[in-house]
């Protein structure tokens, strides 16, 4: 098992990557985690023999807690594992705001909120995320490298957003975001 000293603290302006993160810590510590995140916690189901005698097809019920096994429990747990690892990723304000969910899904859905926003917030993200793209140009005293960097964190915030452009048209913006003094020949 991954020690808790690996796992990222919660962060708003770090959410994307604590995202994935989260969801790889998740993923990684057993197939079914993600699962209680995204759908919900797990139940335990068997067979109804009842119907499944009669002729139709397998039903299933609840499992009654005694008859359940020890992968069972395990995979019973694991929604309070998931809501334990998130609770420890967040500072005090940040527990405040989700202490009363029930469920590891409804304390992801409740930070994605928080984080990312309403439809509109989203809308207005990227409304200016593309006009950071589309008006971005070199600095005076600006690195290429530095400006490289500009411009990939631009193009990963619109990623994020859902908005994705073509390497080629990455690359022009690049190009005519140079100012004058710069040889294009020289990129040749």
């Amino acid at each position: 098992m991954t020690s808790f000293s690996k796992i990222h603290m919660f962060s708003k302006e770090d959410f994307d990557d604590w995202k994935i993160r989260m969801q790889a810590h998740l993923s990684a510590l057993d197939d079914d985690m993600w699962f209680v995140i995204t759908d919900r916690p797990i139940t335990i189901t068997k067979v109804n023999t009842i119907v499944a005698m009669s002729g139709g097809g397998p039903q299933y019920v609840e499992k009654p807690r005694v008859e359940w096994t020890a992968e069972d429990k395990k995979k019973a747990n694991l929604d309070n594992v998931a809501k334990d690892i998130l609770y420890k990723t967040l500072d005090k304000n940040n527990f405040n705001k989700i202490k009363m969910c029930k469920t590891a899904k409804e304390i992801w859905e409740k930070l994605i909120q928080l984080c990312e926003g309403n439809e509109q917030t989203k809308e207005n993200k990227l409304s200016v995320a593309t006009q950071k793209f589309d008006n971005i140009k070199m600095k005076p005293g600006e690195s290429m490298a530095g400006f490289d960097e500009r411009v990939s964190c631009i193009v990963i915030e619109l990623n994020a957003l859902g908005k994705t452009y073509p390497n080629r048209e990455v690359i022009l913006k690049v190009i005519r975001g140079l100012p004058k003094e710069w040889d294009v020949k020289q990129w040749q």
